[in-house]
């Protein structure tokens, strides 16, 4: 039997993947959230917890033993050093996960949300991307206004991650997030569809 068909999900921050990714969802289709893994592989007890610590010391741990994900997180944004020892750390262990649920999944296709894919060179572990698009002056605005945090911040945040044309140039499919939420759950729908008859002519014998 062939690889079920997979949809890579991505988009900039404060575009609507969650909203994206949760319609898909109720929809029936399996997603595969690449945060739930990044939560999963530092989880108390899992490898991934302790290479973390020993990395970057002990303090990081929690009082319940969890990983103190906000500290780490303000600790490697502005030491690039830091935030390539993670990644080399952390970027194995979740594709593992991952690709664990991937495979256990149920469905005609599933959707691997992943929002650094462009950056982590993902494109190859999935079948189509799929990009929530949206300008940039919105994302500053839904940030600043989610997060409380200054323009500079929010500029930051954006810049940190890969441009609005470099993740348009892999897209196989584009949803504009520039309407209602109700539009976009709509699309998705539409897409929804795609997908379905993308699946069908993937299996074997199709």
């Amino acid at each position: 039997m062939g690889r079920r068909l997979r949809i890579g999900l991505t988009g900039g921050i404060a575009s609507g993947k969650s909203t994206v990714a949760g319609r898909f969802a109720e929809l029936g289709v399996p997603v595969i959230d690449a945060d739930e893994a990044a939560r999963a592989v530092v989880a108390p007890g899992k490898p991934g917890l302790a290479k973390v610590l020993e990395r970057f010391g002990s303090g990081l741990a929690g009082e319940n033993g969890e990983l103190d994900r906000r500290a780490l997180r303000d600790l490697i944004f502005k030491d690039p050093g830091s935030r390539r020892d993670l990644e080399a750390i952390l970027h194995p262990l979740i594709r593992a996960d991952m690709e664990r649920s991937a495979d256990l999944a149920v469905g005609p296709y599933v959707v691997m949300a992943i929002p650094l894919l462009v950056e982590g060179d993902s494109r190859q572990r999935v079948d189509r991307v799929l990009v929530v698009d949206v300008e940039e002056a919105v994302q500053l605005q839904r940030v600043k206004s989610r997060d409380g945090c200054t323009e500079d911040q929010a500029r930051a945040i954006l810049a940190s991650q890969a441009s609005r044309s470099a993740r348009l140039a892999v897209a196989d499919d584009v949803l504009l997030n520039t309407g209602t939420v109700t539009d976009l759950r709509q699309a998705v729908d539409r897409l929804h569809a795609q997908y379905l008859r993308l699946a069908e002519a993937q299996r074997p014998g199709a």
